[in-house]
């Protein structure tokens, strides 16, 4: 079972883990791109961070933290878009700034999983490999 039930999500950030969802496509057709939301532990707080990266991967590198940002003067890797005191805040936080889904958390590595099925996919522009709608408003980049 790659998605994590709601109540593993909020054990895995309790225990000091990451986790994640891969939000789709972004970007113009010349210069495509991917993002995806992260909430992650930090000290007491936990942070929601926004990662939009250019798409330069393939079916054989889908390692997204390699990927560089599709804005080339985003020098940061991923753009902090709140912080919330405890872990469901922080999801429904991020689910209402990015437009994730509750059901579709995963933990940190798997995100590569999920970009690389939507490469071998095709990159579908408007659902994920299992016809799950790609996230729209209230999502702004």
């Amino acid at each position: 079972m790659r998605y994590l039930a709601e109540s593993f999500a909020l054990g895995a950030l309790r225990r000091g883990r990451t986790v994640v969802q891969f939000l789709g496509p972004v970007g113009a057709p010349e210069c495509p791109g991917v993002h995806y939301v992260e909430v992650r532990p930090a000290k007491a707080q936990y942070e929601i961070f926004l990662h939009t990266l250019e798409d330069i991967g393939h079916e054989t590198f889908a390692d997204l933290v390699e990927f560089p940002p599709l804005d080339p003067d985003d020098e940061e890797f991923g753009r902090l878009l709140a912080t919330r005191d405890d872990p469901l805040a922080a999801l429904t936080a991020a689910e209402d700034v990015t437009g994730a889904v509750r059901g579709r958390w995963v933990n940190d590595g798997v995100v590569q999983d999920e970009y690389h099925d939507y490469v071998m996919a095709g990159r579908p522009a408007n659902s994920s490999p299992d016809e799950h709608p790609w996230p729209g408003p209230p999502f702004s980049s």
